[in-house]
């Protein structure tokens, strides 16, 4: 089960991680200083609550135009892999900034299911093989760790 949470350090991810046994967590941020700040953040209480951490995204990493192919770091150029070295983690990938990702996301379709051949769509699945690669030599039996649900025909 893989949960998508909200930048930073808030009550939602130290209940997660207080209430459900975590595999690991996977670090998203953007190049810019301001979301490498929150991403450290994170970072360090994932370490702190003893939840491993898996890497680090980089997404919006790089404008490409879709009409000449000219490449922009428009939000800044390697924060994502600089905070990786810096705290010792591997840097999972680094995602473009794409229409075609975003008008997916609108219409509820990925760019692995739309255009699976696409470099992007390519990305997503390196990062997802790596994901997979350290969760399968991590593996553990969380059974016991799980609260109890009861589920009661009325």
């Amino acid at each position: 089960l893989v949960v998508d949470l909200p930048p930073g350090t808030g009550d939602i991810q130290l209940t997660l991680c207080q209430r459900i046994p975590v595999s690991g967590a996977v670090i998203v941020t953007t190049p810019q200083d301001i979301a490498l700040l929150d991403a450290r953040k994170a970072l360090k209480m994932f370490q702190k609550v003893e939840v491993p951490v898996l890497g680090v995204v980089e997404n919006m990493s790089v404008y490409t135009c879709g009409h000449c192919g000219h490449e922009e770091h428009i939000f800044g150029e390697g924060g994502g892999a600089t905070m990786a070295r810096q705290y010792g983690v591997d840097l999972l990938g680094a995602l473009p900034l794409e229409t075609r990702i975003r008008e997916g996301v609108d219409q509820g379709r990925p760019i692995v299911a739309v255009e699976p051949q696409s470099r992007a769509a390519e990305l997503y699945r390196e990062i997802a093989r790596k994901v997979a690669g350290k969760l399968a030599v991590r593996a553990r039996d969380y059974s016991g760790r799980f609260p109890k649900i009861v589920i009661e025909n009325t």
